[in-house]
């Protein structure tokens, strides 16, 4: 979840909203506003099995670290090695977020930061089931991405809603996996729209007091009608959780990115070829206009679309495509949002004079996302241990290679860790490699299930394994699940 401090940066963004009642009798015009349900469960219980768990493996490169100056002879020597490890080794980084189900066959939206830079993507969805995941496409202008995996049955999935339908007032639920702590359910309201918290070019969020934290991000917002409003991206918070003021990406923009990226595997925008900027208070009454709405032409690329269309600099365009222009935010996400190709009029004002333009949309240069990231398939013989929260495999030349083993290291290495199970709480992590279970080696995950297996059914509650971290052997006991 991306979140921000008070005037440091942006990132993340509640305000409450009073409903007031009133009868069609006294005000026909007025559109009556639902009450507030007697419980959520129904919903939530239909909407739980759509949402999923999503955690990425990551390899960082290990900086240099500060040298100590202490004697030869001292014992504080092994203790600060054991503690600071070896130098310049790599490191294999875990995070969590959250994800939704759009179709039964496997397609699940995300945000793009949950997953940006994974090396590897695990799913789990609401009945526990771990499939790795393959990234289909991604778009760091919008943060969102779109992942597949290959269930073996048709899987539950979400619907979009019309996130423009969305008022503000309106009740509204959150699903995600917050701290990664599980699938949990908050509700709220719509607290405002069209947000702009400055996180890209085409911001436009649904702001939402239902407390979101983090993990949450990539989970779906959701109306009363159990349709996806918004995909949760980012909060506001002096503290890193939830103060009642998030941020969700309208369905409506989500969709047509999501679309494309299952279409193309990257997003095309339209371009334009001109710079705009807002319209203050004094540029309007310079202008002579009547209000400070619009977008002001700053430049016309040269070899843009609207190049020779006769737009100037100083030009006010007001409307495009048939479609008002209320600020300068607004004309950004109106061209993106054409089709590339199609021929549009362009009204504008000069000098006070209402004119109109045609230009034929362009394809955004350096339009679409960064080439995909290629999810990183399991290793060869990986198993999944489900009692112990590890997922296993051998140690040979591609896994040694990977997580930097040393030649004469044997056992078992481990490719992922579960957040919520046992294994974690020991700090185990992947790289580590499984030497011996209950003082007998082993060398294959098939080892390990054999010899887990026999203890839980002599009665045994905690495993003892010998691990070797970067060449350093210890005991860790974990506690069967």
């Amino acid at each position: 979840m991306r979140f921000v401090l008070p005037a440091i940066s942006a990132a993340s963004i509640r305000v409450g909203a009073a409903l007031v009642m009133m009868t069609t009798a006294l005000a026909p015009d007025i559109a009556i506003a639902r009450p507030a349900p007697d419980s959520f469960a129904d919903l939530a219980n239909k909407l739980l099995p759509t949402v999923v768990n999503i955690a990425t493996t990551q390899t960082l490169k290990s900086g240099p670290q500060t040298a100590l100056n202490l004697p030869k002879d001292s014992p504080l020597q092994d203790l600060f090695k054991d503690f600071l490890g070896p130098q310049n080794v790599p490191r294999h980084v875990t995070s969590l977020g959250s994800g939704f189900i759009i179709d039964a066959a496997g397609l699940i939206v995300t945000n793009n930061h949950v997953i940006e830079d994974a090396d590897q993507i695990t799913v789990t969805l609401n009945d526990g089931t771990s499939l790795p995941a393959k990234l289909v496409g991604r778009d760091d202008k919008t943060d969102l991405a779109l992942l597949k995996v290959q269930p073996k049955k048709p899987l539950p999935a979400t619907h979009w809603g019309d996130s423009d339908k969305a008022r503000i007032g309106d009740w509204v639920i959150a699903i995600g996996n917050p701290f990664g702590l599980g699938s949990s359910v908050t509700e709220g309201i719509v607290s405002a729209r069209n947000r702009d918290i400055s996180a890209g070019p085409y911001d436009d969020f649904i702001q939402t007091d239902a407390p979101i934290n983090r993990g949450n991000s990539g989970g779906p917002l959701v109306d009363m009608d159990g349709d996806v409003v918004g995909v949760n991206s980012a909060i506001y918070s002096p503290s890193g959780g939830s103060v009642g003021i998030a941020f969700s990406i309208p369905s409506n923009l989500a969709r047509e990115i999501i679309d494309q990226l299952h279409k193309f595997g990257t997003v095309r925008r339209g371009w334009l070829g001109v710079r705009v900027q807002a319209v203050n208070a004094d540029i309007a009454e310079g202008l002579g206009l009547s209000s400070a709405s619009g977008a002001l032409v700053a430049d016309v690329s040269g070899n843009g679309p609207a190049a020779h269309s006769g737009l100037h600099k100083g030009d006010l365009i007001v409307r495009f495509d048939g479609k008002p222009v209320p600020d300068s935010r607004a004309l950004p996400r109106l061209v993106a949002e054409t089709p590339i190709g199609k021929k549009v009029t362009i009204d504008y004002l000069r000098n006070g004079k209402k004119m109109t333009a045609q230009v034929v949309v362009g394809k955004l240069p350096g339009s679409g996302n960064p080439p995909p990231r290629k999810s990183v398939p399991p290793p060869k013989g990986a198993q999944h241990h489900p009692e112990i929260g590890l997922s296993l495999a051998p140690v040979n030349g591609d896994t040694r290679a990977k997580y930097h083993i040393g030649k004469n290291v044997q056992g078992v290495v481990v490719i992922a860790v579960d957040p919520k199970g046992p294994a974690a709480e020991k700090a185990i992590r992947p790289g580590d490699v499984i030497v011996e279970v209950q003082n007998q080696p082993v060398h294959s995950p098939e080892d390990v299930s054999k010899r887990v297996e026999a203890d839980a059914k002599a009665g045994k509650k905690v495993e003892v394994m010998l691990l070797n971290r970067n060449g350093n052997l210890a005991f860790v006991a974990v506690r069967l699940g």
